[in-house]
Parts: structure tokens; sequence; C-alpha cells
């Protein structure tokens, strides 16, 4: 108290009590109905750990679990090496930088229920579509893109990683500058050309990085909720429910209120799940991103 330490705690306390009344008494909140039988309306029953039974014995919540594995597998594939490499090409590039820069960043910025009518605009699943007249001129398509069970995924991650590949570009972008030159410059001496710079160079440097954005993308893909919500709603016949939007369901299936008890059920064990990995992740590449 005699060195400050009252007043520092009085310009903490705001934030203390914002962030425990917003943060954590949710989470405690959310605890506490996973163990009780509640719509927000009438009075809560305590059921112990029925609402976990019942998700766990729900058909939809397996293959809920595997579509959302689906999701973070083509994320993975497709979404994790875009924005190194066009970060990489962006680096390599002598002019306008910030223009680039500012592209790439610009469907971050664009509201989300925006960009989903634009791309639902074009996968119109007819021959006139914008994308099935554009695959037309070389002899592809029709193709039905969101209205069949086995395409409709892959339209979700291609509009997924269109609109949050900027954000990923431009930690990358910031990275690089941590590079230092002189190692290209060795390179360089050496006879290297670009594919082995980024090899021998690029990434090694940014293997820390590298790890950090990877973790972030599975946490992401596994919570995934936006695109399936508004572009499908789920369908067709359930191929694009996630995780996260049968925890919606749940909670919101009726007007009169869901089941909260198994919704909050589902999250926490979504985040036990998340945790569980997140911890393990971290022990496994300790040493890699570092050596």
């Amino acid at each position: 108290m005699r060195g400050g330490g009252l007043s520092t705690l009085v310009f903490l306390l705001p934030l203390i009590v914002i962030f425990g009344l917003f943060s954590w008494f949710p989470i405690v909140r959310a605890v506490i109905m996973s163990f009780q039988e509640t719509n927000l309306v009438t009075a809560p029953t305590f059921v112990g750990l029925d609402n976990f039974r019942q998700v766990l014995n729900d058909p939809i919540l397996w293959k809920a679990v595997r579509n959302t594995m689906y999701f973070a597998f083509l994320a993975l594939l497709f979404g994790y090496p875009i924005p190194l490499v066009a970060a990489v090409l962006m680096r390599e590039v002598r002019r306008a930088k910030g223009l680039y820069s500012a592209l790439a960043y610009l469907p971050v910025v664009v509201p989300p229920v925006v960009a989903v009518l634009l791309w639902k605009f074009f996968y119109n699943a007819s021959p006139t579509g914008v994308f099935n007249t554009m695959l037309g001129w070389v002899g592809l398509g029709p193709y039905p893109w969101l209205q069949d069970a086995s395409w409709a995924m892959p339209s979700l991650v291609l509009a997924a990683t269109w609109a949050g590949a900027g954000g990923t570009i431009i930690i990358y972008l910031a990275a690089l500058t941590s590079v230092p030159p002189e190692l290209y410059d060795a390179s360089e001496v050496d006879g290297a050309g670009l594919w082995r710079k980024i090899w021998h160079v690029t990434l090694p440097q940014l293997r820390g990085v590298l790890f950090i954005t990877l973790i972030l993308q599975v946490i992401g893909t596994a919570q995934v909720f936006l695109e399936p919500y508004l572009f499908t709603g789920g369908g067709p016949n359930n191929a694009t429910v996630t995780v996260l939007l049968l925890i919606y369901r749940y909670a919101f299936q009726n007007s009169l209120g869901g089941d909260y008890g198994a919704a909050t059920a589902l999250s926490l064990m979504l985040a036990a799940v998340l945790a569980v990995f997140s911890i393990l992740y971290f022990r496994l590449t300790r040493s890699w991103s570092t050596s």
C-alpha cells in the first residue's frame, strides 16, 4: 500500500469488475446451466449429467463432429498455405506493397452478411450463375455448389478462406520484416533461387509464427458457425451442420426457449476438447518452434 498499490488497485477495479461480470460470470453460469434443465423461462431443475448424456446420444452430434473435422481439414489444406504464399510473394514485390496489403485485407472489413449475400449470388447453381458461367468458358460445369451435399462444405471453405486470409497475411508480412536481410544476401551468394530462399530462410525464421497461426486456425475452424448458418442453415440434409451450429439449435430452436442445458453442456465439451488439444499441441511443438 505504501508503494502505491492501493491506487493501482483502484484503477484496476473497474476493469476487474467488467471482465468478471461479462467474461468469467457467463462461464461460471454456463457450467451451472450444464447440470440443469432450463429454458430461461421456467425455474431450472437440477438433472446432473443428463444433459451430457442427451448430447452424446444425439445422432446429429456425431455428424456435426464429422462435418466440423471435414471443414477443418479442408480449411487447413487450402486456407493455411494460401496466406503464407501470398505474404511471401507480396514481400518480393518492389512497388505498391501498401496497395497489395490493402487489397489482401479488404475481405476482412467487408461485413459478413454482405459477403455472404455476394457469395450466394456467385454460387447460383443455374448455368447462368456467376461461377458456373465463368467455368463454362473453359468447358466445366455447371456445378450445384450449395445445393448439393458433397459440394456444400467445400463451397463454405472457399468463402471462409477468402474472408479470413487477409488478417493472416498481415501477420505474416509483419513477421517477415523481422527476418535478417543478410540471410537472404548470403543465400543469393550461394546461388539460391526464390523457392530455395523461402524453404531454407523464410520458413525456418517464421517457424514460431507458423505454429501459433496453425493452432489459432484449428481452434477457429472447430468453432465455425457463421458460414454454415448464413449460407445453408446446416443443409442440405445436415451436410453442413457443425458443432457450434448444433449448439445454436439446442439453444434457439424454438421461440419459447430452447434447451439451454444441452447447449451449455455441448459448449463445455467443445471447450474441453480444444483445451486438451491446445495443451498437447504446445507441449509437442515447444522444442520445434525454437530449434
